[in-house]
């Protein structure tokens, strides 16, 4: 993935390579709007950085920008007064903050996932166990019904094993 740079700011190149360099990717300079608007519609982006004096100066311009970035971070960021090396910090700390938000988002749907299934699985066992203990029940549909439950069960335990245990039992 790339980063890129919004700005008219001169020596931006140089910026922008210093600034791969130190962050070993590649960096795309757009020197306009519509150049980043062309460049975003083209190809994804780890981060867009866009000149603060673009956004005072044209704010429905860097809205387009960000909204146009996708799953990009943006990062405004003054060129006039920064250096690469705090340009460097900046899309650092937007990358790793990045980088933790989706490991909370992982793990918040992996628990929703797990609890609607611990869920379903109670029911399935429950209703499996009440048929089976219903008398009527044929022999044949009563030994999948316990199948079933004998399934569910097996299932419901590995979904309550502490989250170290199920991963080594996947490896």
């Amino acid at each position: 993935m790339s980063i890129l740079m919004v700005t008219g700011i001169e020596g931006a190149r140089n910026c922008a390579d210093v600034v791969g360099a130190q962050l070993q990717m590649d960096v795309e300079v757009a020197e306009s709007r519509r150049t980043a608007l062309t460049a975003l519609r083209r190809r994804e982006y780890l981060a867009v950085v866009i000149d603060e004096t673009l956004a005072a100066c044209d704010p429905s311009a860097a809205e387009k920008i960000c909204a146009l970035a996708g799953l990009a971070i943006p990062v405004q960021v003054n060129f006039a007064v920064s250096g690469a090396a705090r340009l460097v910090r900046e899309i650092r700390a937007a990358l790793q903050r990045r980088e933790r938000e989706q490991a909370l988002a992982r793990r918040a749907a992996a628990a929703a996932i797990e609890s609607e299934l611990k869920s379903t699985l109670a029911g399935l066992l429950l209703h499996s166990q009440l048929a089976i203990s219903g008398g009527g029940v044929p022999a044949a549909v009563a030994e999948r019904l316990r199948t079933v439950a004998d399934l569910a069960g097996s299932l419901r335990r590995q979904l309550s094993a502490p989250s170290e245990t199920r991963r080594e039992a996947r490896a």
